[in-house]
């Protein structure tokens, strides 16, 4: 069997609880984690010199998938997944709610440690009723292959542990531990989550906590490790 990691981190477009703008320092929690693949949240990139993504690509050496869901500020705004390896294919799932913050997931298909893998990568509202109607229209697109790795992960932003949304997605997963991330400064909330079928390859689920990460981002990495 070979190991795989894939991380999830909202990053709080790089500002740190210091209330400083760093790429820099952003790229060292990723290169810290030294995950296979990493789905990345509230992901700001400017079009001018400072184009994040670009400085994340480059200080890590990862291929990199793009997923905005809007501008904000003059710069483009949403999720993004890199990965070690070139991705086989990706799409977007709009799971934008009228009225409200516009919203996607990344479903992107990778071939890893010999193993078709597909990742589904998200950032939901911060609404209930927001919330349950995007995790419907995630659910709607699952179908899980049986040839292939599913994984789902990002930043659900679902406080309530026995709410809907988390309901309906055990019933389709088998339920995965669920560490607290957020606040990075004292982590009292599971609001970065990970599933994963089979259930049977998730050997470890644990929250990176280096000094680096604890003041770079308001939320902490999460990081599960599969036995492929």
């Amino acid at each position: 069997m070979s190991r795989v990691r894939i991380a999830t981190y909202d990053i709080h477009e790089c500002i740190g609880r210091d209330g400083r703008v760093d790429p820099h320092r952003t790229a060292a929690v990723l290169i810290e984690l030294d995950a296979d693949v990493i789905a990345l949240q509230e992901l700001r990139s400017h079009d001018g010199a400072l184009r994040t993504l670009d400085l994340l690509a480059d200080r890590t050496g990862m291929f990199v998938v793009q997923g905005p869901t809007m501008l904000k500020a003059g710069a483009s705004f949403g999720n993004a997944l890199l990965s070690k390896t070139n991705p086989l294919e990706s799409r977007g799932i709009d799971l934008s709610v009228t009225g409200r913050e516009p919203r996607g997931a990344l479903d992107v298909r990778l071939q890893l440690a010999g193993r078709r893998v597909r990742v589904i990568a998200t950032h939901l509202g911060l609404r209930p009723a927001e919330r349950r109607t995007q995790v419907r229209e995630l659910l709607a697109h699952l179908a899980p292959d049986p040839g292939e790795v599913l994984a789902l992960t990002g930043d659900l932003n679902e406080w309530f542990l026995w709410g809907r949304p988390l309901r309906w997605l055990h019933e389709v997963f088998t339920e995965t531990p669920s560490p607290a991330t957020y606040p990075s400064s004292r982590p009292l909330f599971a609001l970065d989550r990970f599933w994963v079928q089979p259930r049977s390859l998730l050997t470890a689920l644990a929250v990176h906590r280096s000094a680096t990460a604890r003041i770079a981002s308001d939320h902490l990495p999460l990081v599960a490790t599969l036995e492929l």
